[in-house]
């Protein structure tokens, strides 16, 4: 059961934002009381339909005592109570605290790692897998920077995921993908093992990171295309080095100014997700074990194709649809990543 004092202070405070925004604020403290207003809604709206059933629950309680209406609250009650559990449960997940970048776009990185060819097809696998599921969600997918090899594998891939809840969707996917098949490559039928790593970062706003100039180095370079009448003749890749980390982006599209514009994006992608790390380290000395916690080192699913199996390792998930899968249905997996990080901070929370 949640404590009705803590309901109760929130719904407090709501109305409080209310009374202040109808009374007329300053430009800057209007747009605070309004954000933090838009905020607390859904789970003032939470709250009320939670009061709702459990004042109807004990009112058809005490109908049982009376003769007339004993029978209509014995008919109500066992659909009322059975309400209860997952309207609390709803109630439950809204009272988390919200990641602040959940709902901002996303910036999709993906290189391979060990399996030199058969690990860059696998990669290019994962991306075509990322577009498909952008594609099926109505959300935009934009290539900053695509490098491939002569089989058509990924060197690295840089995208930008623009939707709703682009990050708070894609967020647990940062991490070692592995995977186990007989590459197109291998004559003798052998499984090989091999890797790529993803990197999902929340796209920065200028609010969220500031960048002093004197500290990058922009550099412009001639691009590199598949050879032929692909190749790019004229010096329009941009590379930006942020002198400080040492961070190094590029983007090697005709336009030069669009360049720049793709590659500081990156850069404030790359640096804002830094800080967050930083911060979310301090918080909790048990990140690590997290779901999610962001460790691009961390082996997190497995992809056996013999066997049609999908295990993701950290909620030991195991799903026989594989091809499904890389076709870019992920919200299973998505769903049961995001329940198990709820059930995490609730647990966390003692809710």
């Amino acid at each position: 059961m949640i404590p009705m004092d803590r309901l109760e202070q929130i719904s407090q405070r709501f109305q409080f934002l209310e009374a202040s925004m109808s009374a007329g604020s300053d430009g800057a403290d209007f747009a605070a009381l309004a954000k933090e207003y838009a905020d607390l809604k859904p789970v003032v709206d939470q709250i009320t339909l939670y009061k709702q059933l459990v004042s109807g629950v004990a009112e058809a309680e005490a109908m049982l005592t009376d003769p007339e209406m004993a029978e209509l609250a014995r008919e109500e009650l066992p659909t009322l109570k059975a309400e209860l559990p997952k309207v609390e449960a709803a109630l439950q997940i809204s009272l988390l605290p919200r990641d602040a970048a959940d709902a901002k776009p996303a910036m999709l990185e993906i290189r391979p790692g060990t399996g030199g060819d058969e690990a860059a097809l696998f990669a290019a696998d994962l991306l075509r897998m990322y577009q498909r599921y952008a594609e099926a969600r109505g959300w935009g997918f934009d290539l900053i920077e695509e490098q491939m090899t002569e089989l058509g594998g990924v060197k690295e891939v840089v995208a930008h995921i623009t939707g709703q809840n682009v990050f708070a969707r894609l967020k647990y996917e940062s991490g070692v993908h592995r995977v186990q098949r007989v590459p197109s490559t291998e004559s003798g039928g052998r499984i090989h093992t091999s890797a790529a790593t993803v990197a999902v970062l929340p796209e920065a706003e200028n609010v969220d990171i500031e960048i002093n100039q004197n500290d990058l180095r922009i550099d412009t370079m001639r691009s590199s295309g598949a050879g032929g009448q692909h190749v790019n003749t004229t010096d329009s890749a941009v590379r930006i080095t942020h002198l400080p980390t040492g961070i190094v982006v590029t983007s090697s599209e005709k336009s030069q100014h669009r360049n720049r514009d793709k590659a500081m994006q990156v850069l404030k992608a790359r640096l804002y997700d830094m800080e967050r790390s930083r911060i979310d380290g301090e918080r909790s000395a048990d990140r690590a074990s997290q779901v999610g916690s962001g460790d691009r080192s961390e082996r997190i699913r497995t992809y056996n194709f013999p066997q049609g199996r999908m295990t993701d390792h950290r909620i030991n998930l195991a799903l026989y649809r594989l091809d499904a899968i890389m076709q870019g249905d992920l919200d299973e997996i998505v769903d049961a990543l995001t329940a198990d990080a709820q059930a995490q901070q609730m647990a966390a929370m003692n809710l």
